[in-house]
């Protein structure tokens, strides 16, 4: 018997060699207390029997959309509002391009067409497939519709070749639908608190100053975070993204809503991350009505706003405080100054403009701390976000055993 309270889970199988590990990611969804329905396409019962899914899922497996047993009912759209989410995985390339125009020509894109629940996609393929222009659009038009993308890894493929478009594993699937099964993660416990996204410091009732971040690097630092174990909390900036399962989620517009967000919550937050791009000035004054076009020019008197790194920072007790450094120059001279100045714990830092680091769906980081650094190759920002979490997740590890106390102690420790 099901339990009412148990997250409900679609699994969508699609044709290719990744399916076989489709069997072990019911098997790590059920782990962590879900329910799983397995929908798999007439490509996927090619190199996956649906015997071994109903084994494992204990429920009958579903493939057809012209299925008179199940279809007299209707059966597609009580599949669609039955989920509380919806995973494809693997997700084909043919998949993807069908999702992405909307098709519902199989049972699969039709539940994902009638479905409310949120949907995320795990993509398998060769790498030179994934890395067509035609798959990149696709995968675009996807992200822009809400759809979460999760991966592709990178590694040896069936065909031989190496590259990105490796399914990402099982536990990293379960983890990013239902969050780490319990007591697991190396953040296992910790509270982390991550600032994402711009911020908007108004002119008048029209316009604002901002910048052109569009908080993914954040977001995806949170999911990443949130796969680890951790609980978290993402205070964000005005983005488009949805915000992931599992997340305590605080919108602000300004910097001084977003400094009164993050500091009314580090008493109970053990790692900050400031991911955030925070406007370094606001306007003196905020006009009440639209400011009109009467000249040619116009003067506005800027004025600083609070650095919310250096007040975390600075603050005592303090967090465990990483930062992000986003440079057009000097980029390591630039961080490390700013590692140094704010007394940070760490800092990863890029470089941005000409189409590097902003709207962009990748990323490549190098991470300061104290005395030493280390180079993240350009990835996927999910992929990147994972390796950053696991390099603080180590250097958090390490300050804990080089301060004196009990692990509840370390915190209070700080300078």
């Amino acid at each position: 018997m099901e339990s009412s309270s148990a997250k409900r889970i679609l699994l969508g199988v699609t044709g290719g060699i990744a399916a076989y590990k489709s069997a072990e990611t019911v098997r790590r969804l059920r782990e962590r207390g879900a329910e799983v329905q397995v929908v798999m396409t007439r490509g996927a019962r090619q190199f996956v029997a649906p015997l071994t899914f109903q084994a494992l899922s204990g429920r009958p497996v579903r493939s057809d959309l012209w299925d008179e047993s199940a279809e007299a009912a209707m059966g597609h759209i009580e599949l669609a509002r039955w989920a509380h989410q919806v995973l494809v995985a693997p997700a084909s390339a043919d998949f993807l391009a069908r999702l992405a125009h909307g098709l519902a020509d199989d049972l699969l894109t039709t539940l994902c067409l009638a479905t409310r629940a949120p949907i995320s996609v795990a993509p398998a393929m060769n790498q030179q497939m994934w890395a067509n222009v035609a798959t990149q659009d696709n995968v675009e038009r996807l992200r822009k519709r809400g759809i979460r993308i999760l991966g592709p890894g990178v590694g040896d493929q069936a065909c031989g070749e190496t590259g990105d478009g490796r399914m990402l594993e099982p536990e990293q699937l379960a983890g990013a639908v239902l969050g780490p099964a319990q007591g697991c993660g190396q953040l296992a416990g910790r509270r982390v608190l991550i600032t994402a996204g711009p911020t908007r410091e108004r002119v008048d009732p029209v316009r604002f100053i901002t910048n052109r971040s569009s908080g993914k690097m954040g977001f995806a630092v949170a999911e990443a975070a949130r796969n680890a174990g951790a609980d978290v909390v993402i205070v964000s900036g005005p983005v488009s993204l949805a915000t992931p399962p599992g997340l305590v989620r605080v919108d602000v517009e300004s910097a001084q809503q977003m400094l009164e967000a993050v500091t009314s919550r580090l008493p109970a937050t053990d790692i900050f991350i400031a991911a955030a791009a925070v406007s370094d000035y606001r306007p003196v004054e905020v006009a009440s009505e639209k400011i009109k076009k009467t000249s040619d020019s116009v003067t506005l008197a800027l004025t600083r706003t609070t650095d919310i790194l250096a007040t975390v920072a600075a603050g005592d007790p303090r967090p465990f405080v990483v930062g992000f450094a986003a440079e057009t120059q000097n980029v390591e001279q630039n961080a490390l100054a700013k590692l140094q100045g704010k007394k940070l714990d760490m800092i990863a830092a890029n470089r941005v403009g000409d189409g590097l680091a902003f709207d962009c769906n990748d990323n490549a980081l190098t991470v300061y701390w104290r005395g030493d650094k280390r180079e993240l190759a350009r990835a996927s920002k999910a992929r990147l976000a994972e390796e950053l979490v696991e390099l603080i997740a180590e250097r958090f590890a390490d300050a804990k055993e080089s301060l004196p106390g009990s692990p509840s102690d370390v915190i209070a420790a700080r300078r």
